[in-house]
């Protein structure tokens, strides 16, 4: 079973990324990245042994890390305007 549906993807590019088409965008990529970690603490708060998904989280935390870089750099008020919609960084 996925973890989104393609309507919840579409959504999730609509909302951030500006159409649902654009599904390259640095702020819909950040998004979905930002589901699939809550998603997935949410799953290793229940499973605290499951170490092979904490490495896989890291790896997408990491990720996230990468393309929020690369998007504080390029687009400093898109930057911001990001992280106050999703709440990541307090």
């Amino acid at each position: 079973m996925p973890y989104l549906t393609k309507e919840k993807k579409a959504d999730f590019f609509t909302k951030f990324g500006g159409k649902a088409t654009n599904t390259g965008s640095i702020e819909g990529q950040v998004a979905l990245l930002t589901e699939r970690i809550s998603q997935i603490s949410k799953h290793l708060q229940e499973n605290k042994k499951d170490f092979s998904t904490h490495r896989g989280l890291m790896q997408l935390v990491g990720k996230r890390k990468r393309l929020l870089t690369y998007l504080s750099k390029h687009n400093l008020s898109g930057y911001r305007e990001l992280i106050e919609k999703l709440g990541i960084r307090k």
